[in-house]
């Protein structure tokens, strides 16, 4: 460059006036805002597609199976339930079946999934026919789709958790002034179904011991016996006069306000959006991927040495 060259002034840009500056600023901050909702977390920006990074691995959907109720309150708690769900496992595709009752049903809810990997994770509290029959004949008839059905939610310890948590809200003493003349009912839906009585059974222990040995007696809403009204009154003519009932029932419907309407004293909440629910949902999820992937593991085990003895 010569030095005539270098010499030349440069032309200056044009400064932007104060006003173009303010619109530039309110449009960059629009543009920012719009991938915030309302409650301050960060959302992805509208019209658009978010799709895997290639070569990722996509988690199979979790299908949460509710039984469905009449009660507007049911589906409402399922809903909120479901939502600290996906609080809790962002990026999951968490959907809703019901096995009657409310919309969407399960076989809707499996056709929309087409031909691609669920796992079903029951919202119900123990091996019944809903479990045993309901559930796997929905899977039949979506054959495209791969699925793995979860084991229901109770018994579990986090289900106890649920319980106790419910009963403390509800206005149950602490250990430390719980009485002797203290009881609880555990009320539930009820089965004809032994391994279902039996899983309640199992409960109302855990439960006992929970509560730091307070007897837990287990009640039915139907099918079973005893009804709740029978299992207090059997509970007061052994000395036990503080009684409180223990809602069974993920959501609220018919059964669960029969239940408290029979309480003499305390009557809890049902179990519905409590977080131990929304952590106990996720587990049973992973714990039917992990059988899953043991499963195929053998398989693949048992096929490596068939090969190699051939």
């Amino acid at each position: 460059m010569t030095e005539s060259a270098s010499a030349q002034p440069r032309e200056s840009l044009p400064l932007d006036s104060t006003a173009q500056l303010l619109t530039r600023i309110t449009a960059q901050l629009g543009t920012q805002l719009s991938h915030v909702s309302l409650n301050g977390t960060r959302r992805p920006p509208m019209h658009r597609t978010i799709r895997p990074a290639p070569g990722a691995t996509i988690a199979p959907a979790l299908v949460a199976v509710a039984h469905g109720s009449r009660d507007p309150q049911a589906l409402r708690t399922v809903m909120k339930l479901l939502d600290r769900v996906r609080e809790l496992r962002p990026g999951l595709d968490v959907r809703l079946g019901h096995i009657e009752l409310n919309e969407p049903l399960l076989p809707s809810t499996l056709t929309g999934l087409g031909s691609g990997d669920a796992v079903l994770v029951p919202l119900l509290l123990g091996r019944g026919h809903h479990v045993k029959h309901d559930i796997p004949a929905a899977v039949a008839a979506a054959p495209a789709l791969r699925t793995t059905i979860a084991a229901p939610l109770g018994p579990h310890p986090l289900l106890v958790e649920a319980l106790y948590g419910r009963l403390l809200e509800a206005g149950w003493p602490t250990e430390e002034t719980v009485s002797g003349s203290s009881a609880v009912v555990l009320a539930a839906a009820g089965s004809r179904d032994p391994h279902s009585a039996a899983d309640t059974r199992r409960t109302a222990r855990m439960l006992s011991e929970r509560l730091g040995g307070v007897p837990v007696v287990p009640a039915y809403a139907s099918a079973a016996d005893p009804t709740v009204s029978a299992a207090t009154r059997a509970l007061a003519a052994r000395g036990r006069h503080r009684i409180a009932v223990a809602s069974y029932f993920t959501a609220p419907g018919r059964f669960a306000t029969a239940a408290a309407a029979a309480a003499p004293g305390i009557a809890a909440a049902p179990l519905g959006a409590h977080p131990a629910m929304a952590r106990l949902i996720l587990h049973r999820y992973d714990r039917a991927l992990a059988g899953q992937a043991r499963s195929g593991a053998h398989e693949s085990a048992v096929n490596g040495a068939l090969l190699a003895s051939a």
